[in-house]
C-alpha cells in the first residue's frame, strides 16, 4: 500500500467512531463511514479551487471538524498544515503568524465560529493574508442520513464526484511543524511512506491484540495527538474518544473518566499528562475511577520522569491501573512520530547511573545513581549512537547524539534545503537524521539524556538543565515549573542561572524558596547557581508542552522578565536584572 488515503478507505467501517467529548460532556460523533463521506466533500471543493499540493492553514478548536478537514485535505492531495486556533492578540497569534509565512499557505480552513474573527485579524497583520473559509460544523447527535454537501461562498461540493488524485509513497501528506523549543518552528514534510511505515509501528507495539478504543486529549496541531491518536486509530481501526486540552487541565480527572466509562485499552501523553493527574485528581474522585481497561499508556518527554510513573502507579493502583501498562518511548516529528517505544505488557525498564559519569558523557551502573527511563528498543528503524562533533559511532554506554534512518525518517523541511541537508543528509551515505537529543544505548535499550543544544557546560562538566529543574521543584513547596540554562560570560566562562516560578498565592516565600533551592543545587550539583524567581505563568513552554529554554535566556538578558526575587552570582549582576 503506497498511501495512507487508499490504506484508509480499503478499512472503513461503520461500527468504528471518533467521538469528541465536549466540556459539557455532550457527545459529537462520527463513524469512519462519515469521516470519510466529509473529507470527499471537502476533497472536492480543494480540488476544485486548485489547492492540489499546496499548503492549507487548518485553524480549529478540539473537535472532529478539524479530522474531517484534514481528511479533506489528504483527499485531496493539498498540504495540511495543522496549527493552534489563535485568539486576537493572545495566545499562539505570533506562531500562526509565523506559519503563515513559513508555509506560504495558500488558504485557510476553520469552522464556522471562527471565521469571522480569523479574516479580521489576518488581514490586520498582513493585507495579503491567505483567504479564510468555513467548512460546516458537525451536526451533533450521531447519524447523519442524509449528509450535507460542503457549502461555501464559491457553492457546494458532492462527495460522490471525488476521484483519487494520483499519489505515491513519495507524495507529501502534510507538514507538521516542529514545537520550536530550541529553534524557530520548521515545517516538517511527512511523506505517506513515511506515515504508513510508522503508524505500522505503533500497531507492532500492540502485538497480537490490536487496540479496541483509544481515548486521549493531546492537541491535533501536535505530533503526537495527531499520529498518536487520530491517525493512529484510523490505521488500527479503534474507536476515539477525544477532548480537549483545556477541559483536561482544567478537570484531569475527564481523561481518566473516558478510559474508565469508554474502557479504553490504548492512551497516549506525554509526561506532563501523567504527572498533572498524580498532582491534580483527588482521592475522592479517584474512587470513581475503573482503569482496568487500561494496557497500554504511552509517554513521551525529553527525557521521561521516574517519578512521575511510579507516582502516579501508586496513586491509581486502586483504581485497577498496572505498572505494566506502561509504554516509554521516544519520538519527534522529524521521524514522523515515534523512533522507539516500549511493547505491550513489559512495563517500564528504569536504570540507576553515575552522576559523574554522565556529567563525562559516559553511562555507568550504579545502584545510588540518577534513575533513567529506557525508551525502548529500535525496531523497523536504523538508530545509533554518535560523537555530537565528530559524528563517530560511539559503543554501547556512551552518551552522544542519537540518530536514526529508516522509512519513518520524513523528506525535510519545506523551503529550506540547507537545514533539510543539515539535518536529514548526515553520515558518509547521507541517511542520517540528526534528531539534536542526547541519549545513549545500553542492553539494547535506548535513554534519552536531554537535548544537545540545552546542555550546560560548567568547568568541563555536562550539565542536563532537566536535573536541575527537577530538583529546584523538590526543593520547596512554593517552587513550581523553572527552566535552567546557561548564560556565557567572557573570561569566566558559562554559568548556571535558573528562572523558577513561585506557586500561586505563594509570594511571600520567593526569598526561602530561592535560598533552599541554592542549598540544593549546590549542594547536589557542586556548582554555582544564579536563581530569578518569577510569578506563575512567566515560564515560557511549546504547544506540546516543551519548555523554551532558550527564549527563557533571552527575555532574562534582554530585560523581558520581572523577577518577584533574584540570588545572582557577582558576575552575573551586570548582566540580568537587579534584585528587587
Amino acid at each position: 500500500m503506497s498511501d495512507f488515503v487508499t490504506y484508509l478507505r480499503e478499512r472503513l467501517r461503520d461500527d468504528r467512531a471518533f467521538v469528541f467529548l465536549r466540556d459539557d460532556l455532550e457527545e459529537e460523533r462520527l463513524t469512519f463511514t462519515e469521516l470519510d463521506r466529509r473529507a470527499r466533500a471537502v476533497a472536492v471543493w480543494l480540488t476544485g479551487l486548485g489547492m492540489a499540493d499546496r499548503p492549507v492553514l487548518l485553524l480549529y478548536p478540539a473537535g472532529l471538524d478539524f479530522t474531517v478537514a484534514f481528511l479533506g485535505c489528504l483527499y485531496a492531495r493539498a498540504l495540511a498544515v495543522p496549527a493552534p486556533l489563535p485568539q486576537a492578540g493572545g495566545q499562539h497569534a505570533d506562531r500562526v503568524r509565523a506559519l503563515l509565512a513559513d508555509s506560504g499557505a495558500a488558504l485557510v480552513l476553520t469552522d464556522a465560529a471562527h471565521a469571522s474573527a480569523l479574516t479580521e485579524m489576518a488581514h490586520a497583520s498582513e493585507p495579503a493574508a491567505p483567504p479564510v473559509h468555513a467548512v460546516p460544523p458537525i451536526r451533533r447527535g450521531g447519524a447523519e442520513a442524509a449528509d450535507p454537501p460542503v457549502r461555501d461562498g464559491a457553492g457546494a461540493a458532492d462527495p460522490d464526484a471525488w476521484s483519487p488524485p494520483a499519489m505515491s509513497g513519495d507524495t507529501i501528506a502534510y507538514l507538521q511543524y516542529t514545537s520550536g523549543s530550541t529553534s524557530e518552528p520548521r515545517g516538517v514534510e511527512v511523506s505517506h511512506r513515511g506515515l504508513l511505515h510508522n503508524l505500522g509501528l505503533f500497531r507492532e507495539l500492540a502485538g497480537a491484540v490490536p487496540p479496541r478504543r483509544i481515548a486521549g486529549w493531546l492537541p491535533h496541531y501536535h505530533d503526537m495527538g495527531l499520529v498518536g491518536l487520530q491517525l493512529q486509530a484510523l490505521h488500527t481501526g479503534a474507536d476515539l474518544v477525544l477532548m480537549s486540552p483545556n477541559a483536561f487541565v482544567a478537570r484531569p480527572v475527564r481523561w481518566l473518566e473516558a478510559i474508565s466509562r469508554y474502557r479504553a485499552d490504548w492512551t497516549v501523553a506525554p509526561d506532563f499528562g501523567y504527572s498533572w493527574c498524580t498532582r491534580r485528581i483527588t482521592d475522592a474522585e479517584c474512587a470513581g475511577l475503573d482503569l482496568s481497561s487500561l494496557t497500554m499508556a504511552l509517554s513521551g518527554a525529553e527525557p521521561i520522569n521516574p517519578g512521575t510513573l511510579d507516582a502516579f502507579a501508586r496513586k491509581f493502583a486502586p483504581a485497577g491501573f498496572r505498572p505494566t501498562t506502561w509504554n516509554p518511548g521516544y519520538g519527534l516529528a522529524e521521524c514522523t512520530l515515534m523512533v522507539t517505544c516500549t511493547p505491550r505488557g513489559l512495563g517500564p525498564t528504569v536504570r540507576r547511573f553515575a552522576p559523574d559519569g554522565l556529567e563525562r558523557r559516559r553511562a555507568v551502573p550504579s545502584a545510588d545513581g540518577v534513575p533513567l527511563v529506557a525508551c525502548g528498543s529500535p525496531t523497523g528503524l536504523d538508530l545509533r549512537i554518535v560523537d555530537p562533533d565528530t559524528l563517530a559511532p560511539l559503543p554501547d554506554g556512551g552518551i552522544g547524539e542519537i540518530q536514526v534512518a529508516g522509512p519513518s525518517v520524513a523528506a525535510g523541511y519545506r523551503g529550506r534545503p540547507d537545514a533539510t541537508r543539515a539535518t536529514f543528509r548526515t553520515g558518509d551515505d547521507g541517511r542520517w537524521l540528526r534528531t539534536g537529543d542526547l541519549g545513549f544505548l545500553l542492553d539494547g535499550r535506548l535513554y534519552v539524556t536531554g537535548r544537545l543544544k540545552d546542555v550546560i557546560i560548567v568547568r568541563g562538566r555536562n550539565l542536563h538543565p532537566h536535573d536541575l529543574e527537577e530538583a529546584a521543584r523538590a526543593a520547596h513547596p512554593a517552587s513550581g515549573r523553572g527552566v535552567a540554562f546557561g548564560v556565557v560570560r567572557r573570561g569566566s566562562g558559562e554559568h548556571v542561572v535558573l528562572v523558577q516560578e513561585v506557586r500561586r498565592g505563594r509570594e511571600g516565600h520567593a526569598g526561602e524558596m530561592a535560598d533552599r533551592i541554592l542549598d540544593r543545587l549546590t549542594g547536589r550539583f557542586g556548582v554555582p547557581v544564579s536563581v530569578v524567581v518569577v510569578g506563575h505563568g512567566e515560564v515560557r513552554q511549546t504547544t506540546s508542552g516543551k519548555l523554551r529554554r532558550r527564549h527563557m535566556r533571552d527575555l532574562l538578558l534582554r530585560g523581558g522578565l520581572t523577577p518577584v526575587h533574584t540570588e545572582l552570582e557577582p558576575a552575573l549582576k551586570d548582566l540580568l536584572p537587579a534584585s528587587p
